[in-house]
């Protein structure tokens, strides 16, 4: 299968991820392999007294299953060849135990680079919750492959 080439890409078009919830195992491994035990995420005690009332997800947490339920939709199997970075990165809304989440990514902007065979497509990014709330936003940019001659 074969993803999305630059010019297949169109500014305006829109792509929505399946949803998934968030675990306590999800929190727990990330804590693991991440290193960040910070008290909002692994503390339950702690957390009743905070604004969140319990513990909340990570943010990077967060957008890596983002990433990964729209690599789910296949639009960059063997089209995407890096990816540039984030304009903005926002956590807007806490995620909790429980909710549920999904990806919709808006295409912004594609620009053609110094090399015939690639170009950069930007894409606005939102993670959302089961209530419709944006827990996450941002702009990031992708180097594409362009179609073959």
């Amino acid at each position: 299968m074969v993803g999305l080439y630059w010019e297949e890409w169109q500014v305006g078009k829109t792509f929505e991820s399946a949803a998934r919830t968030i675990t306590e195992t999800d929190i727990v491994n990330f804590a693991g392999i991440s290193g960040d035990y910070n008290p909002l995420h692994i503390n339950e005690e702690y957390c009743k007294n905070t604004q969140f009332g319990t513990r909340i997800a990570h943010g990077p947490l967060i957008y890596a299953i983002a990433a990964g339920l729209l690599f789910q939709l296949h639009l960059y199997d063997d089209t995407l060849i890096a990816f540039l970075g984030f304009e903005s990165l926002k956590f807007t809304k806490p995620t909790k135990i429980g909710d549920t989440i999904h990806a919709k990514i808006t295409v912004t902007e594609l620009s053609e680079t110094s090399k015939s065979d690639r170009g950069v497509m930007k894409r606005q990014l939102q993670v959302i919750n089961q209530r419709g709330e944006v827990v996450q936003e941002g702009i990031q940019a992708f180097l594409m492959k362009r179609k073959p001659a």
